[in-house]
């Protein structure tokens, strides 16, 4: 009988990868290779955490839609007829066709196997030929509701209809993204295509805030303006729902392009210990940002199995840069940069996601620039060690029914 591995020993010594940086070590490899994690991982994070699924900008009009994924569920996220957001299985309640596909502006939304038809409040408005079956009550079907919560005009959805509010749980990430005006801040109409990436999600957002990498990978004339040495981790409230790290530059203004300065018009309220650091923040699990002097960047994960994710990029500028002429030539020598880094970084990540499934992968040790790592583990290992709690309770309770 093969043994289980998940047991109470395994989740107790997940503690060791949130200790003080100086002394964790990395998460075993089974949290990025094993299906039976991965299950796991699904209830303990994904179906009772915050998503972010878009940015409110991509819905200007009353009726407005776009419709993504994470963990294998479908996700209808549309504005009402009031200019409220809302967010919705689409997964019609006769058949399970899906409703909705793609993006774009409707009405209402019409399931095409059977005409069944639900309003933008998710409301089930019409369904044909019911009226001969008993007891069918057309109030009581409408498209499941998520929650939704908006934060700096990213929309986030949670599955679980009891979960906290994520706003009062960000508070000290809004104060280091302040000064950059992301509420009034230009972006484009849609963010890049999703991207299909083969490693599990955590390579990723590993990758994403990992500052000892960076003059390693990266090396080079552009991204050594911005030294790993110089990194700053501040100590964050307990219950912060999130992480982030300065990162000094070698001189004002500093950007990541062939002339190494701010191209983009600069955010007007930065300060000047802000134009000599760049801030690289994190929301797990499906949200990072990166804030220069001229352009932020931010990124959305989604995850598609246990060694498959997807992940969208987009762009915010100071208000007004788009009115400049030359914009999309100035933004392209950031992008462009921006591109070549991040094929350094997804060469990694396959070669991280590969090493991790080899017998001889081990749990290892943190260099002191790898603290946002830590940060991301006593994320994580608070939410697997209760996840495997309520489980305990769960299957507790089910053995109680059965010998009662």
């Amino acid at each position: 009988m093969k043994q289980p591995i998940l047991d109470d020993a395994f989740f107790a010594g997940l503690s060791t990868s949130a200790l003080d940086v100086s002394m964790a070590e990395t998460l075993p490899p089974i949290c990025y290779t094993s299906p039976e994690f991965y299950a796991f991982e699904k209830d303990a994070i994904f179906y009772r955490e915050w998503l972010c699924v878009g940015r409110a900008a991509w819905l200007k009009e009353p009726g407005d839609y776009f419709t993504t994924t994470h963990v294998d569920e479908h996700i209808l996220v549309v504005k009402n007829r009031e200019g409220v957001i809302k967010a919705f299985s689409p997964v019609c309640r006769h058949r399970a066709a899906l409703v909705a596909e793609g993006q774009g502006n409707a009405k209402s939304f019409r399931c095409a196997y059977h005409h069944w038809t639900y309003g933008l409040d998710g409301n089930l408005l019409g369904a044909p030929a019911m009226d001969k079956t008993c007891d069918f009550d057309k109030s009581g079907e409408g498209l499941p509701e998520f929650k939704v919560e908006l934060w700096l005009g990213f929309i986030f959805i949670n599955f679980d209809p009891d979960a906290a509010p994520l706003a009062p749980r960000l508070e000290a990430v809004r104060e280091a993204l302040d000064r950059y005006d992301i509420p009034l801040a230009d972006e484009r109409e849609r963010p890049s295509e999703l991207r299909k990436e083969p490693w599990n999600w955590k390579v990723r957002f590993e990758n994403s805030n990992d500052g000892y990498h960076a003059n390693r990978l990266h090396a080079g004339p552009v991204h050594d303006c911005c030294p790993s040495s110089l990194a700053i981790f501040p100590e964050l409230p307990a219950d912060t729902a999130g992480y982030f790290r300065y990162n000094g530059t070698t001189h004002i203004d500093c950007s990541f392009n062939p002339t190494l300065k701010a191209v983009l018009p600069i955010f007007p309220r930065l300060t000047m210990e802000d134009r000599g650091r760049f801030l690289f923040l994190c929301i797990p699990p499906s949200l990072t940002i990166g804030a220069r002097c001229d352009m932020v960047t931010y990124n959305i994960f989604h995850v598609d199995g246990l060694e498959q994710m997807s992940s969208q990029r987009g762009w915010l500028v100071a208000p007004g840069a788009k009115k400049d002429p030359l914009f999309e030539h100035k933004l392209s020598m950031n992008v462009g940069v921006s591109g070549e880094i991040n094929a350094q970084d997804r060469y990694i990540d396959k070669l991280v996601q590969v090493g991790l499934k080899s017998r001889f992968a081990g749990r290892g040790r943190y260099s002191w620039q790898e603290t946002s790592q830590r940060e991301l583990n006593a994320w994580l290992v608070q939410r697997y060690q209760d996840g495997w709690a309520r489980q305990h309770a769960r299957n507790h309770d089910g053995k109680a029914g059965r010998d009662a």
